[in-house]
């Protein structure tokens, strides 16, 4: 007879492929947990784990097994939602992915109201790029990311938040500043600072201006950064200039709003969604969540209407 806690133990070892650690985060000891699961091989007569790997891997069998296991599991924890829902209890763990390019201007803006509504639910937040939170969010590490979207991942849910404008941030001397219409085909230059790989955001300004080939021949130095924040400090000191999304704006001192410029031509927006997988069972805790978000954010970057999604995949 399988078990679910057989199933927590194979999606644990999936997760973390390492026993020890498997064991550790399920609160057992290894030898249990190896036990339990041999025990389950035993039963389907077929192995779940190539252990001759390391990091461990699961079989062919295993993968199909292990997926299914996750579908059962989240299924159970539908029953405790539901008895939540009934009572009308707001609490739990909510854990959230959200991309650099977002935390340092989106977070402040809510976090802390949130949780002071909402004093029953203990949240934790880690700042991770949009392909590793939906590999989290895939084993249930995570249980919601906040990042751009389309994802385009059959097995991931996208619940869209709010489109906020790409716009250009230039060191006060730039000639872009001095335009009174800037064309996307303007900042297609050697001189545009860029996040490094990994970036949904940067992905975003390459499939902006097409400039896949584009080398920084202009640039006093090579330099791809992790953050928004450095590239605008060093857009100041070197020159050039870099692209920032809206809400970045709103942290600005008053005289660098000044270095910042729309383009003419297009309004390129980025949509920022809540993001979770199929087999999501905290539906409350999401959807209060995504209206904290909606409420707090200016209003009119809910409208979808206003520019152009730039997509990243």
């Amino acid at each position: 007879m399988i078990t679910i806690t057989q199933l927590e133990y194979i999606v644990a070892v999936d997760t973390y492929r390492h026993f020890a650690t498997a064991a550790d985060k399920c609160f057992i000891t290894q030898p249990t947990l190896s036990m339990q699961i041999k025990k389950l091989e035993e039963f389907l007569e077929v192995t779940v784990f190539d252990r001759s790997k390391q990091p461990i891997i699961p079989t062919d069998i295993g993968e199909r097994i292990i997926e299914q296991a996750r579908i059962v599991l989240a299924e159970t924890k539908k029953v405790n939602e539901i008895i939540k829902d009934h009572k009308n209890t707001i609490e739990g763990n909510l854990k959230i992915g959200i991309i650099p390019t977002l935390a340092p201007f989106l977070l402040p803006m809510f976090i802390g109201d949130y949780i002071r509504e909402y004093p029953a639910i203990k949240v934790e937040v880690e700042e991770m790029v949009s392909e590793d939170i939906m590999k989290s969010l895939k084993k249930d590490q995570i249980d919601v990311g906040i990042f751009v979207t389309p994802a385009k991942d059959d097995k991931i849910l996208e619940n869209p938040l709010f489109y906020e404008e790409m716009m250009i941030y230039a060191h006060k001397d730039h000639y872009l500043l001095k335009q009174s219409n800037i064309d996307v085909k303007d900042i297609a230059t050697p001189e545009i600072w860029m996040l490094g790989d990994g970036h949904c955001f940067r992905n975003q300004v390459v499939n902006l201006c097409e400039m896949h080939n584009l080398q920084h021949q202009e640039l006093p130095f090579e330099f791809e950064s992790n953050s928004l924040e450095t590239l605008m400090k060093i857009v100041d000191r070197e020159g050039g200039f870099t692209l920032i999304p809206e809400l970045a704006v709103q942290y600005l001192p008053e005289e660098k709003k000044n270095q910042v410029k729309r383009f003419s031509n297009l309004h390129p927006l980025r949509e920022v969604s809540l993001v979770y997988s199929r087999h999501y069972t905290k539906n409350k805790l999401l959807n209060l969540l995504g209206k904290h978000i909606q409420n707090i954010v200016p209003k009119s970057l809910l409208n979808k209407e206003r520019g152009t999604i730039v997509e990243w995949r």
